[in-house]
């Protein structure tokens, strides 16, 4: 297959080395300083173990022939990067598919307006990483029970090109699943992923410290359901179902688990890096789902309060805040839960000996 990626950043770069080395045909779009990098030394990669290192040779472009032929184009660029990068693609003929595997909380308009609705499809990686000065990408794969690679077409359905880039994608080494709802997986997404990047901020940027600061994880839980809270009152779905599990568990529950998976070198890779180096990113992504908050007319007290430490660099929370109590409200569907499967066993065993 060929395959162009657009966007030669620490996704751009994973994804088109896995994919030439498991035998497509691979394209990288870059220019500047990554351009030279990429022509001279090949896309070096190296795990987050350090253990394995590779070198990967590259055709590489700074300008795209509208007429050559491809069968995906994967366009794996920050969301704030979008409007700069849509207009290259407009008049390209020869693309069969844009697979846009980006951060997005306002859905599609724009992309099917520059490309055409039959040639969309949407996606999001299922890896994180950082890049050095000389281009070396240290990157994580996400385990697939995590966060898989997603992709969808645009109506949900399981069509044979998108069956066709997840067998790609899975060869290449990346766990994939095809959403029925990429649109709400997006949205969901961002629910998600802005309060997490905010909470690093307001720990400076330090996950360690954050884990460190329950304050800053319960305004972020507490983020994260009002995020949730506005994608109901708009009637869009919470994709994957799973994530409404984080409306019903305990904050006394939900916190300290938080804290023990943002104390990992892992949180610092995947998570903490990207959100420094895409502060900007995170600030756009944050007036998107604000401004789906207010189409929802939801209040969202503590959306906004951390969206100030977005916005400056100097407003962080005194490490190891912990002055918020957590509420208790949130234990009454457990208890309630408890009690009712207690008098549903206490009715079966009754029963059995009678």
């Amino acid at each position: 297959m060929k395959i162009l990626v657009i966007g030669a950043g620490v996704l751009g770069s994973l994804y088109a080395a896995r994919l030439q080395n498991s035998g497509q045909d691979v394209t990288v779009l870059a220019r500047g300083k990554r351009l030279t990098q990429l022509r001279e030394n090949g896309i070096v990669l190296t795990n987050e173990s350090g253990h394995e290192k590779s070198i990967t040779p590259m055709r590489v472009i700074e300008a795209i022939d509208p007429e050559e032929f491809f069968d995906f184009a994967l366009v794996l660029v920050r969301k704030n990067q979008m409007k700069e990068v849509l207009p290259l693609l407009r008049d390209n003929v020869g693309v069969q598919s844009f697979v846009f595997m980006s951060n997005n909380a306002v859905g599609p308009v724009e992309y099917i307006q520059t490309v055409g609705n039959e040639r969309v499809l949407l996606g999001f990686p299922g890896a994180g990483g950082s890049r050095d000065e000389n281009g070396e990408v240290t990157y994580s794969i996400v385990p697939g029970e995590i966060q898989s690679t997603t992709i969808g077409e645009l109506n949900g359905q399981r069509t044979e090109r998108v069956e066709q880039l997840s067998r790609l994608l899975n060869q290449a080494g990346f766990p994939t699943v095809i959403s029925e709802n990429m649109d709400a997986w997006l949205k969901t997404h961002v629910a998600l992923v802005s309060p997490v990047a905010n909470a690093i901020y307001l720990a400076a940027g330090d996950p360690y410290r954050l884990a460190n600061t329950r304050d800053g994880l319960v305004l972020m839980v507490r983020a994260i359901r009002e995020g949730l809270h506005v994608l109901d009152h708009l009637g869009v779905p919470i994709t994957p179902k799973k994530y409404k599990l984080i409306r019903w568990v305990p904050e006394g529950i939900l916190v300290p688990i938080l804290q023990k998976g943002f104390a990992t070198p892992q949180a610092e890779l995947v998570l903490a890096r990207h959100a420094r180096s895409a502060r900007d990113e995170m600030q756009q992504l944050g007036l998107e789902f604000q401004q789906l908050t207010l189409d929802a007319g939801v209040p969202t007290p503590n959306i906004d309060n951390l969206m100030l430490f977005a916005t400056s660099t100097e407003r962080v929370l005194p490490s190891g805040s912990q002055k918020l109590r957590y509420c208790y409200q949130d234990w009454v569907p457990v208890v309630m839960g408890v009690t009712l499967a207690g008098l549903l066993m206490g009715i079966i065993f009754r029963r059995k000996r009678k």
